[in-house]
């Protein structure tokens, strides 16, 4: 999938606070048009309109997947282990944009070939995100920032599985997990 952006600029949400925003973000519909931009807070907030997100799942040749652990100082889900690399489209920004932005701030990791997964709706009490899924295999070693992910490693299929419903991983990549494991492995 790939934004569609209009080509006057578009309008912030009523609501959206833009002048305190340091990040606008793309507001979209199920199909990737935007439809308006609002801040990162607004986005969280009571309305929780769709904006997209990017998740890139790291494989290496031996079938093993690299969780990051997100920092204490997260707003969400602190201390929890996700999906490699995770994080939200700019307004004005493409998708590989955002992708390859995030992995570099995340884990400084570059010189990855993205092979897309799938796109989705996921839906939580604070968010609504339009999640563009990628994958990258190989024999890489990511170092976390130390600032947004505290940690990082692979783990093997039978490790995440039996820490599935045990509160260690976040929600949302438990979810994606259950709707991509196959694809993930089909890679190798």
């Amino acid at each position: 999938m790939e934004l569609i952006y209009p080509a006057q600029i578009a309008p912030p949400l009523k609501g959206s606070d833009t002048a305190a925003a340091n990040e606008m973000l793309p507001v979209v519909d199920p199909n990737g048009l935007v439809v308006a931009q609002a801040s990162r807070k607004f986005c969280h907030g009571g309305s929780r309109p769709l904006h997209p997100v990017v998740h890139l799942h790291i494989i290496n040749r031996e079938g093993m997947i690299y969780l990051q652990r997100r920092s204490a100082d997260k707003d969400l889900l602190p201390l929890m282990w996700d999906t490699a690399v995770g994080g939200h489209v700019s307004y004005g920004e493409f998708i590989v944009e955002a992708l390859y932005r995030e992995a570099s701030e995340e884990l400084h990791f570059s010189g990855f070939n993205p092979v897309s997964i799938c796109s989705y709706v996921f839906e939580s009490g604070v968010e609504r995100e339009l999640v563009n899924v990628f994958a990258a295999v190989g024999n890489f070693h990511p170092v976390p920032d130390g600032v947004e992910v505290i940690d990082g490693r692979y783990w093997s299929t039978g490790e995440i599985e039996s820490a599935i419903g045990k509160g260690v991983l976040t929600p949302n990549f438990e979810s994606e997990y259950a709707r991509i494991k196959d694809k993930l492995l089909s890679l190798l």
